[in-house]
């Protein structure tokens, strides 16, 4: 049966990849890396001006390398946060708001009455310093429930930034471009780095330290991934070669790229990997039962999947069992890597894989019974079968001790956080 999806606009890109050399050796590069980030520990200890410091965690989390960096960003903060701060100036304030919460650390939106008229409204003044509008454009997305301040500054700041872009120059433009279609709080970090870096060589008092350091270590990491996306397309190959299923979707690449998202560091290249892995057989699952699978075929998969067991092949359909078979061979090599590692046992993601097959297998019921559920039902239901909350499970088990304490039992408790994300995500996807 042919494939109802189009095809991977990848293809074999990566699976035929050869990795071109990089410009200097990868041992040289290193080294220059560790010089740079001890002029980089020099700069923190001898930052001790708040202002400056704020715009150096500012730049160093921009440029994609704030993560060689956690302890002297997570001190500078603490620091900052227990400090007095008074200034009349809307760019570090806002900085100086956005900074602490993104962190994790409280911020009172009061800070931003000052700039407030009379009249309650935001004072028409601020609106001829563009660069502080953004930043306050940027630092009013950190909002939380209840905080109308905060929603009167997105609505004054947003109106205004479109009013400015036409005549602003470059680097400013682009920024502001980039801030009006996704706010640089919700942006992904690593997409902001590559677009930042030539916009920052451009800024008056831009650090030539910082800059080389974010782009020797943009190129050593990306050397990781490419050879990470060509073993992964490799695996795909070679389980699309043996599951034949062919109305399934290629997306390897895209699940990948989720968990490329979640933790791109050198040292997470295991997480990344069972993550991506872990995506592709939870969505081969889903275009099974979307695509092919009739609902006494699903029924049948169904409840092989909940038994887990080479035994129980003999239930699922002639065309399904080679995936079963390979379902239960990816699980145990994940476990093998993730406990020779000492990550968490993999029966969580299995549970988790088992819940995900359950909620396809309602979907179908309802759908063959022509049910029309409550909207509440119906949506806790998708929100469930977008695979958010198996992602997030998934995530905490990959990264073992790397994750706070707790944050597996969190994750499993699908949390209001979580599940507003999962509900997000299908009313997102639905109104396409």
């Amino acid at each position: 049966m042919a494939s109802v999806f189009e095809p991977s606009v990848w293809s074999d890109f990566f699976r035929k990849y050869e990795p071109q050399p990089l410009n200097s050796s990868q041992e040289w590069m290193k080294t220059r890396t560790d010089k740079l980030k001890k002029d980089v520990l020099l700069l923190f200890r001898t930052c001790t001006n708040n202002l400056d410091r704020m715009t150096l965690v500012d730049v160093v989390q921009r440029l994609g390398i704030e993560h060689l960096f956690e302890e002297q960003t997570a001190t500078a903060l603490t620091d900052i946060h227990r400090s007095e701060f008074n200034s009349s100036n809307l760019h570090d304030v806002s900085l100086r708001f956005r900074l602490l919460r993104e962190h994790g650390l409280w911020a009172s939106p009061d800070v931003f009455k000052t700039f407030k008229g009379e009249d309650g409204t935001f004072n028409h003044d601020i609106t001829k310093d563009p660069k502080g509008l953004l930043c306050f454009y940027n630092a009013a997305y950190v909002l939380t429930h209840g905080e109308p301040l905060l929603e009167e500054a997105i609505s004054f700041t947003k109106y205004h930034l479109e009013s400015l872009a036409p005549s602003l120059v470059s680097p400013l433009a682009e920024q502001v471009k980039r801030a009006l279609h996704v706010p640089l709080p919700r942006t992904y970090r690593r997409l902001e780095a590559l677009q930042y870096m030539p916009e920052y060589e451009k800024e008056v008092g831009y650090n030539p330290t910082l800059l080389e350091l974010a782009k020797l270590e943009f190129n050593l990491l990306q050397s990781v991934h490419l050879k990470e996306l060509k073993a992964i397309s490799e695996w795909y190959n070679d389980l699309s070669a043996y599951v034949e299923l062919s109305f399934a979707r290629d997306r390897v690449v895209e699940c990948y790229l989720w968990g490329y998202s979640v933790f791109y560091e050198e040292e997470y290249s295991l997480e990344r990997m069972i993550f991506a892995k872990c995506t592709f057989v939870h969505t081969l699952l889903d275009d099974i039962n979307d695509v092919r699978a009739t609902l006494v075929e699903y029924r049948k998969l169904d409840a092989a999947i909940q038994r887990w067991n080479e035994s129980a092949v003999s239930l699922v359909p002639d065309y399904l069992k080679k995936f079963y078979n390979k379902l239960l061979m990816c699980f145990r090599e994940f476990e093998d890597e993730l406990t020779l590692n000492g990550r968490y046992p993999i029966d969580h993601i299995k549970k988790t894989f088992q819940q995900q097959s359950k909620f396809y297998l309602q979907e179908a019921e309802w759908l063959h019974q022509n049910h029309k559920p409550s909207f509440k039902d119906k949506l806790h239901l998708a929100a469930m079968s977008t695979g958010v909350t198996a992602l997030c499970v998934y995530t905490m088990v990959c990264m073992g001790d790397g994750a706070p304490k707790g944050a597996l039992e969190w994750a499993l408790g699908y949390p209001d956080v979580i599940m507003a994300c999962a509900k997000i995500g299908r009313l997102m996807n639905d109104t396409k």
